[in-house]
């Protein structure tokens, strides 16, 4: 796929910019034994949707905002493994280099996403967190906002995945994707140092 006219590049943070798979797996392992629901299926459909979505598919409604606010409270202060994603630092590099503005685009709250964000020592200059649309991915409102607030046209923003509900979310805002790991996307990359030099 042409790069060449990519005009700025919005990333998705748990499990693309930032690695916290394992942070996000207790958490939801330990929600699901309090809420004496099936950990397997809760962690088949919870990777990369606001936790309120994944909430709402297995509670009564009634109970879903006190259960999701549950949810990412056991998030909060998990963070000693989490890091950098890989790559990361030679992407965000080559972006610097090349002046593409860039945002992250998450399905966290704001206070999950800048202390994972802190605790990977990344800064990012624009943040749309799920606190800040009316919809969560798969919809594409976070990538708009981002596309938005950059003043960059959506259809020349590369969004980057590492879960299908982003890369669905992605599409919706007339972005062009990258899928992380084997993802299915417009581009499907290993690693977010491939990407780097793909657009150096």
């Amino acid at each position: 796929m042409d790069l060449s006219d990519i005009k700025a590049v919005l990333l998705d943070m748990d499990g693309t910019l930032v690695e916290s798979h394992a942070a996000v797996e207790r958490a939801w392992r330990t929600w699901s034994a309090e809420h004496g629901v099936d950990p397997d299926a809760v962690l088949a459909v919870a990777h990369g949707a606001p936790a309120e979505t994944t909430v709402r598919r297995f509670l009564p409604a009634a109970e879903t905002g006190i259960a999701a606010a549950r949810q990412l409270a056991l998030q909060y202060d998990d963070l000693s493994d989490v890091t950098a994603g890989p790559g990361a630092a030679e992407l965000l590099g080559t972006l610097a280099r090349r002046g593409l503005p860039w945002a992250v685009v998450t399905s966290a709250d704001i206070r999950l996403a800048n202390a994972r964000l802190a605790a990977a020592g990344i800064v990012p200059p624009v943040l749309v967190t799920v606190e800040d649309i009316a919809a969560g991915k798969p919809a594409p409102d976070g990538y708009l906002k981002a596309a938005a607030i950059l003043g960059v046209p959506p259809a020349t923003c590369l969004v980057v995945e590492d879960a299908e509900v982003g890369v669905r979310a992605g599409r919706a805002a007339g972005a062009r994707t990258a899928g992380l790991r084997g993802l299915e996307a417009d581009l499907t990359v290993d690693t977010l140092a491939d990407l780097a030099r793909l657009l150096g």
